[in-house]
């Protein structure tokens, strides 16, 4: 048994490290806003040692343990286990008890759906969290992105869509909203903001033909990566996980993937447009979440979760080393290409994504997770994913989870 070796070690404590030396530089922050003429890329992408504007005092990150609370032998843990930890379910906020079973057996995640008005959903949360096995709990995410999309306003404030975020808002006022409703959702045991949308919109929506609309904060990819900066800032100081999205770029597609199957503006155009605010901002997340868009010129109608060309594009182009997490696979866009569930999961983490999300208001949601469980696993075991290259990804989560790369074994 040994530990990894460490130039791995090094790759992944340099994702936890950054938002750690990010939250520490903001302490000392001050000065005027920049305006968008002025916003560098090495000034937008929030590393330590830079001077971020404003907003409210920098705390201690919440995402890091001391070292070894915890120790993870992964090189014990069955395939089953591995494939539990890349898969993220869903449960209705109402009744959280659905997602016992799932929780039970090690899922990675959990995607709260509906809308919140429950006084009791801290203490629900609590308990569902508690029965992971290990010690190793699931990362608690919902949709908190400003508008109509927000599943938890009514206990943790209400913000505007983020088009009037940009329109009507400072950078330090977004910050500083963005930090008071993080603290909000962190005390409630929500650890994952799938936010924010950095997509380039100006049309009217969200809707069936355009998935973003006021979602975007602008149609200008300096401008939204502005906004999306600090909204970020806000939540990792609030000790929440932001999620951009999504990747590449669902700006100007041709409808919404929940409802049909869709495709991206070309590859060509969205180097210049889409691709801009993920570039400018990847070393700022700890996640990107990927679409289900196809790319013309790119993936050949192949939808983004399950292209190997569109996640090669976010690593090695764009050149993003966080988590890599899919929209939900459970849409008409998967469903139309691979009517199968379990075998698009197997194609996502074939094509490179970590975590693969199954989120959808089925009441059998716990057999669309265990099939899909069980036909990861088996690809792990008959070598379609390595099984190196699984615990690696497995390591990578555990890390976002906080526990210290030094107390994980492979």
């Amino acid at each position: 048994m040994s530990f990894r070796s460490a130039k791995t070690a090094f790759s992944r404590c340099t994702i936890v490290f950054s938002l750690l030396s990010l939250c520490c530089v903001l302490s000392a922050c001050g000065g005027s806003q920049a305006s968008v003429s002025q916003l560098s890329g090495s000034q937008i992408k929030g590393n330590s040692g830079q001077a971020l504007h404003g907003g409210p005092p920098a705390t201690t990150s919440t995402l890091v343990k001391n070292p070894c609370a915890i120790t993870v032998d992964i090189a014990k843990w069955t395939n089953s286990e591995l494939a539990g930890q890349m898969l993220v379910t869903s449960a209705d906020i109402g009744s959280l008890q659905s997602a016992d079973k799932a929780v039970s057996s090690g899922v990675g995640g959990i995607v709260l759906m509906g809308n919140a008005n429950s006084q009791d959903l801290k203490s629900e949360i609590s308990s569902l969290v508690s029965k992971s096995p290990m010690g190793i709990r699931p990362l608690v995410m919902t949709d908190e992105e400003g508008g109509a999309i927000q599943r938890l306003a009514e206990l943790v404030g209400s913000m505007p869509w983020p088009r009037t975020m940009a329109s009507s808002m400072t950078l330090a006022a977004v910050e500083n909203m963005s930090y008071s409703v993080g603290l909000k959702m962190k005390n409630l045991g929500v650890n994952v903001d799938l936010a924010p949308v950095v997509d380039l919109d100006a049309g009217a929506g969200p809707s069936r033909t355009n998935p973003d609309g006021k979602r975007s904060f602008s149609p200008q990819p300096l401008i939204a990566a502005e906004y999306a900066q600090r909204f970020m800032l806000g939540m990792i100081k609030a000790g929440v996980i932001p999620v951009m999205k999504h990747f590449p770029g669902l700006g100007q597609s041709s409808g919404n993937t929940d409802v049909m199957a869709a495709h991206t503006l070309p590859y060509q155009e969205l180097v210049s447009t889409g691709l801009v605010p993920f570039e400018k901002l990847k070393t700022m997340p700890a996640m990107v979440m990927v679409s289900n868009a196809s790319v013309p010129g790119l993936s050949k109608g192949v939808p983004s979760s399950l292209s190997p060309k569109v996640m090669s594009i976010l690593r090695s182009v764009v050149g993003f080393g966080g988590v890599v997490i899919t929209d939900s696979l459970e849409t008409v866009s998967i469903q139309s290409y691979q009517p199968n569930i379990s075998k698009a999961v197997v194609d996502s983490a074939a094509a490179g994504a970590d975590l693969i999300m199954l989120a959808s208001s089925n009441p059998n949601q716990f057999s669309v997770y265990s099939e899909a469980r069980a036909a990861l696993a088996n690809a792990i075991l008959t070598n379609q994913i390595s099984r190196p290259l699984a615990e690696q990804r497995v390591g990578q989560i555990l890390e976002l989870k906080g526990v210290a790369s030094s107390c994980i074994y492979y």
